[in-house]
């Protein structure tokens, strides 16, 4: 625990300033939806959609990855969907201009660009697959629009990071704060030490996928993500999502303990199901590809 914190929190920046572009294009989005605009939220974002099937299924990736972390599962659904893919903002792979400090202080904005994407689409009903911070993402786009989703598939997700009263979610807020310093020493050393123990799995290669995707983000950017993500609590929101929700969790992993699983169950809105998968890790679809491809083939086929 102290390990990986001391690693992973080296992304937090306490004296970071705001930077405003010219580049506002992602930002204006949510209010100028115009097909124009549309159009470059896509492009910015690195939208692709591939596959030969007539139903919509979004994969949505995490921090410190990009669209790349699916490459392994992506081929076993390509024949029965329309498959939607896309970076975040803050990924390695998107242009670091289009991350507007000013408005990326919380996970809606990221859930308005993932709207802002479906509807340049034209995409009126999909199958959500989200991974760690987007499947919270995934979360508050359903609570906004619920009709656009007829099915979560949630990864590794977490409502909140820090531990309360009543709930377990990994991390001591004091102990967070005792150990930021230790982490602003070298942003490459933090990868070395901090990819591996993600993986958690002995998979060499995955570790290799994931430290090329996390040297690819700006630090800044890192550290400006890092915060808002141990700043978030979602736990309100929980009880106002209807739709039916699978919750995908490793039996160890780091970053979500197993306890976090049994909170979504039990405070989702609507319908849900827990599988518990038998590998270590944080990142299932770089390290156990085969599982977690059949585990979401179960999900998509099966009701909760």
């Amino acid at each position: 625990m102290h390990h990986f914190l001391s690693i992973f929190l080296y992304f937090h920046m306490t004296n970071m300033r705001p930077i405003y572009t010219k580049y506002h294009i992602i930002g204006i989005l949510s209010n100028q939806a115009s097909k124009q605009m549309g159009q470059t939220l896509l492009e910015a974002l690195n939208v692709r959609v591939v596959g030969n099937g007539r139903s919509y299924l979004v994969l949505a990736h995490g921090f410190g990855t990009d669209q790349s972390a699916w490459n392994r599962i992506l081929p076993y659904f390509l024949s029965q969907y329309k498959v939607i893919l896309y970076d975040l903002v803050c990924a390695g792979s998107v242009n670091p201009d289009y991350f507007d400090f000013g408005r990326y202080t919380s996970l809606d904005a990221y859930a308005d660009d993932l709207l802002n994407i479906l509807d340049s689409l034209g995409v009126d009903c999909c199958v959500y697959v989200g991974h760690s911070i987007s499947a919270m993402i995934g979360i508050l786009a359903s609570v906004r629009r619920p009709q656009l989703f007829s099915k979560l598939i949630l990864i590794g997700a977490s409502p909140r990071f820090l531990n309360d009263k009543d709930y377990h979610g990994g991390f001591e807020e004091g102990e967070i704060e005792k150990l930021f310093m230790a982490m602003k020493s070298n942003y490459e050393s933090w990868i070395c030490g901090f990819a591996p123990l993600a993986v958690g799995a002995d998979v060499p290669e995955a570790v290799r996928e994931f430290s090329r995707t996390l040297f690819n983000m700006r630090p800044d950017i890192s550290l400006f993500v890092s915060r808002t993500v141990f700043s978030s609590d979602l736990r309100g929101v929980l009880g106002l999502v209807k739709t039916p929700s699978w919750i995908i969790q490793t039996a160890k992993d780091v970053s979500v303990p197993t306890s976090v699983a049994t909170y979504l169950k039990d405070s989702l809105g609507g319908r849900n199901t827990v599988m518990m998968l038998n590998v270590e890790g944080h990142l299932p679809h770089l390290s156990s590809p085969l599982v977690l491809a059949h585990h979401i083939n179960i999900a998509l086929s099966g009701s909760t």
